[in-house]
């Protein structure tokens, strides 16, 4: 005979709260409700209001740790230099940054992505080694993609929408190193890889708001991936079937062999039928890596100069000045010390993600503040609320665009680079997974920055005031109704 309903009203309660009572992460304090059921509440909370309870969690916890709900799970927020330094130095068999990953973004249904990362490695050292090689063709289609982007209208001001205009200035800039010309200016080619970029951040909102079981049947209805992939290789396949056969003839080096991401993943891949039937995934992965940090970064800075225009001039200065004497090239940015901490500035203020660092425990864990966390928990570092934090950065609520520079400038140079990391900035992550692509995004987001000084005034119909970032989740985005004011430069 079936248990009388009120029997099962009291034992499903009894058991929730038994099992909550015994999981080792409710010792871990909590920002929101904790208690079953309640504690979706809180996850409610946090991807509405996800800047709030990651500040009151870092200020009522500095130097330890607290938690906070997903739908899904708990994310366990690490705070202050000494575990920030700990999570950096954790060994990889006992976390993950891949795996960290793939739980917080959901990769498998919206990268596809598998543990065979080589592109990592090819991101990190051929694409930095090259930088002094492929930093002309970057500038080169920095200024044509800027030219056909923006037309200007005589000494007018001109509305741009630069949430969908730097997406494709940051797309055509990025493949001309990574497929070269033409591709880098087929239309078709660059609407999939921004396309892609956009559909899986929207993705992995919609899949960490979904139930797991439900989760592969979404992605198949709302994730155009498959489909994407598929319009990428009519593109790219016969490009890379071209390329293998001229390297089959000619060895590895011919006369004019391509310098570009594509060739160097087709050269790490030959040999692996794996790797190479995933070559065009690959592909959209490193789009996907470089359009969406890189063209919210360039739109968060490109704000901060409309909304204060009077940092313009110092600017200009600086690279005119540098220009005139290095030319285009890496020396000449490497130079650009205002401008280097204009950028990193505009990133600590705002950001791409409040949190960084994300890992997922292999094995159970033991802090140095006491803290205990069980394998299979996700663990992450508090971005905003550390570059927030005014005993490391003095009036942190503050836009200070040479902040850095004055640093380097009073002695310690390498140290406040914008490409640099430490415990006190993590926009890049920290440590030996921290941003493989930074040197070369650092490097494109400055010439960006330069080129528009360098030509354009900019400014927003009401200076001084800068739209308020879009928040989803930890996740940051300028406002995309916001529209900059361009004209060619006046004087």
């Amino acid at each position: 005979m079936d248990a009388p309903w009120y029997i099962l009203l009291c034992v499903v309660p009894a058991v929730l709260l038994y099992n909550w009572w015994r999981d080792p992460l409710n010792r871990i304090p909590t920002v929101g409700p904790s208690a079953p059921l309640l504690s979706y509440i809180g996850a409610y909370r946090f991807f509405v209001d996800a800047r709030d309870m990651l500040q009151e969690g870092y200020e009522k916890y500095k130097g330890s740790t607290f938690k906070v709900p997903m739908f899904d799970r708990w994310l366990v927020v690490v705070n202050g230099r000494t575990l920030i330094e700990e999570l950096r130095r954790l060994d990889d068999d006992k976390v993950s940054a891949l795996k960290g990953a793939e739980v917080i973004m959901k990769t498998q249904y919206t990268l596809g992505e598998s543990d065979d990362q080589y592109h990592v490695g090819i991101i990190r050292e051929t694409l930095t080694r090259s930088l002094v090689t492929v930093l002309p063709d970057v500038m080169d289609e920095i200024a044509r993609a800027f030219d056909e982007y923006l037309p200007m209208d005589g000494d007018k001001w001109t509305e741009v929408d630069s949430m969908s205009v730097m997406p494709r200035i940051v797309a055509r800039a990025s493949n001309r190193v990574f497929v070269g010309l033409p591709h880098c200016r087929n239309l078709q080619y660059l609407d999939l890889a921004i396309n892609f970029t956009f559909d899986v951040m929207k993705g992995t909102i919609i899949l960490n708001l979904t139930p797991a079981f439900l989760r592969s049947w979404v992605a198949r209805q709302f994730l155009p991936t498959t489909k994407t992939k598929h319009l990428m290789g009519e593109i790219l396949s016969p490009l890379i079937e071209e390329r293998r056969q001229l390297k089959s003839k000619n060895g590895d080096n011919w006369a004019d062999k391509p310098n570009d991401m594509l060739m160097w993943l087709i050269d790490e891949a030959e040999g692996n039928d794996a790797r190479v039937n995933n070559l065009v995934m690959k592909m959209l992965i490193v789009n996907f890596g470089a359009i969406h940090t890189s063209s919210n970064s360039v739109t968060h800075a490109l704000y901060q100069l409309a909304a204060e225009p009077q940092y313009i001039q110092p600017l200009r200065e600086e690279v005119e000045a540098v220009v005139a004497s290095k030319g285009w090239t890496k020396t000449a940015l490497t130079n650009m010390w205002k401008l280097d901490s204009f950028m990193k500035e505009s990133q600590r203020v705002n950001g791409i993600s409040s949190t960084s660092m994300t890992r997922l425990a292999l094995k159970d864990l033991h802090l140095s503040d006491g803290t205990f966390i069980p394998a299979g928990s996700v663990i992450t570092a508090a971005a905003t609320a550390t570059h927030s934090d005014d005993e490391l950065y003095p009036n942190a609520a503050e836009f200070d665009p040479f902040r850095f520079s004055r640093l380097r400038e009073a002695g310690d140079a390498l140290k406040h680079q914008y490409i640099s990391t430490s415990a006190e900035y993590i926009v890049f992550g920290h440590g030996k997974h921290a941003c493989p692509g930074r040197f070369f995004a650092a490097n494109e987001l400055k010439a960006m920055l330069a080129y528009v000084v360098l030509k354009y005034d900019v400014k927003f119909k009401h200076e001084g005031v800068r739209p308020e970032n879009k928040w989803f989740a930890a996740g940051i985005v300028p406002d995309p109704t916001a529209r900059v004011l361009f004209r060619r430069r006046q004087t």
